[in-house]
């Protein structure tokens, strides 16, 4: 940028949808126990009154309606209904992406390449000696070395394979289409529920704040 030219103003940040901004607010005039119509979605929680425990309770509830997995913590970051709102709508867009198309792993390319590289350490040669669809009985791969093979296997890519998963898939490359389908399908760790989230969300469903079936949602996904 030359002397005198002036920076470029930043973008403001895209509003949320209206129904997710009407949700939000109606929610924390629920848990704030004042008509959601008072809220000006643009002031900020702490003056609002919201202190850690309603924070617990409103961000337990809108992660029960809308199965989102945000942390009270977030709340730093987005401090007003409406930057709040925008981040619920945020994750509910990567939610949708997601279950439309195949989750993000390794191609089985990829994961061939590793997978030779590991066999060769098993094996003791070099890479180059290994073929990408090198067969694993031609290569001399009994019990002992299979199961330090498939051993290894599970420590990089986070899976359980027992030995005989070498007999269903004979080959690199049949070994690799298996391990990528295994990754494409492995469901995400659930974020653990706090203590004391738990109990301001049985607090919740005591108080009416939060139904029974909106609970049992909210507690599947922390697992």
């Amino acid at each position: 940028m030359t002397t005198g030219e002036h920076p470029l103003p930043e973008a403001a940040p895209a509003p949320p949808p209206a129904e997710v901004l009407a949700d939000v607010v109606g929610v924390l005039g629920d848990v704030l126990r004042i008509d959601a119509a008072r809220i000006d979605p643009r002031q900020t929680f702490r003056s609002l009154g919201m202190d850690s425990l309603l924070t617990v309770e409103l961000v337990a509830v809108v992660n029960a309606r809308h199965g989102t997995a945000i942390l009270p913590t977030d709340l730093y970051d987005h401090p007003t209904p409406e930057s709040f709102a925008a981040q619920v709508a945020a994750e509910l867009h990567r939610t949708a992406a997601a279950e439309a198309g195949p989750p993000a792993s390794p191609p089985a390319g990829e994961i061939a390449e590793v997978l030779r590289e590991q066999l060769a350490a098993v094996l003791g040669c070099d890479v180059w000696e290994i073929g990408p669809a090198a067969d694993f009985t031609g290569l001399n791969v009994d019990s002992v070395l299979g199961a330090e093979f498939v051993a290894t296997l599970n420590r990089t890519f986070g899976l359980r394979e027992r030995a005989v998963v070498l007999y269903d898939h004979p080959d690199l490359a049949a070994l690799s289409e298996h391990v990528a389908g295994l990754l494409r399908t492995a469901p995400r760790p659930p974020a653990a529920l706090g203590a004391r989230e738990l109990d301001v969300l049985l607090d919740a469903v005591r108080d009416d704040r939060l139904t029974v079936d909106e609970a049992l949602v909210l507690l599947s996904r922390h697992g």
